[in-house]
């Protein structure tokens, strides 16, 4: 299939034009630190990507490994060192946007020694990215979600539309957002990229008000391709119509 077939695909619900991306401004939650997680392969591949994004006019990106006890048991350590050859690869590339990097942390049950250590990486004004398990919520998350608050970050909850043993519980997301915490959306959620149950779900939450950012979680040329297609989607219209977006504030 070419990149314009899977743009239009013949659906008649597809804008005619493309929604400009450019007021969004920052990109955050993606994956292009190569060798630490699922994401990219290389520093190439991340450097073609990036490229894509200015092209579409970010003016900065920030990438989020996965940070978890279990599987990517990344740090500061390894991730920074990492993010100063990618910002001299971006460099080399000639392409005039800024590269950030913090990380997506995994609610589990090695996070709480993150909390007693202040061991986070955090981007903006002292934002973290978190995710919960796709499979079931950590049972001390209100805990850990209040003892970040205490100790002064801004939790943004990474795709809260995907958490599928919540969506017959809008009472649960309610709860969060009266907590103060801050709710992302990812592109591919609102293409139908993983489950149509998940674009309702976003589709939901866009319509109560309730998403603050926009992320692309992009893992490779796919993912991009996803947010290419997204700019004819009626439902990143929306998103956008409705001003709420705070993405270029950090």
């Amino acid at each position: 299939m070419s990149l314009f077939s899977g743009m239009f695909g013949g659906k008649s619900h597809q804008l005619k034009n493309a929604l400009s991306l450019k007021e969004i401004e920052v990109d955050f939650h993606s994956h292009f630190i190569p060798g630490v997680d699922d994401g990219s392969k290389s520093f190439e591949e991340s450097v073609g990507i990036i490229k894509q994004l200015a092209e579409l006019g970010y003016r900065k990106v920030i990438t989020t490994p996965h940070i978890q006890a279990d599987y990517y048991k990344n740090s500061a350590e390894n991730i920074l060192p990492a993010l100063d050859r990618l910002r001299l690869a971006v460099k080399e590339a000639g392409l005039a946007i800024e590269v950030e990097a913090a990380a997506e942390y995994l609610m589990d049950d090695g996070f709480e020694d993150k909390i007693k250590s202040n061991d986070f990486l955090t981007f903006g004004q002292k934002h973290v990215l978190v995710e919960f398990s796709y499979y079931s919520i950590h049972p001390a998350y209100r805990e850990y979600l209040f003892e970040l608050q205490v100790n002064g970050y801004n939790v943004i909850l990474a795709h809260p539309e995907r958490y599928s043993f919540w969506h017959n519980d809008m009472a649960k997301f309610e709860d969060l957002k009266n907590r103060g915490v801050f709710f992302q959306v990812n592109v591919g959620s609102i293409t139908g990229y993983y489950a149509p149950d998940v674009r309702r779900f976003a589709e939901k939450l866009i319509d109560a008000d309730m998403i603050d950012f926009i992320g692309s979680d992009i893992h490779n040329q796919k993912l991009m391709n996803e947010l290419l297609k997204a700019r004819y989607n009626p439902l990143l219209e929306k998103l956008l119509n409705k001003g709420n977006l705070q993405n270029k504030i950090l």
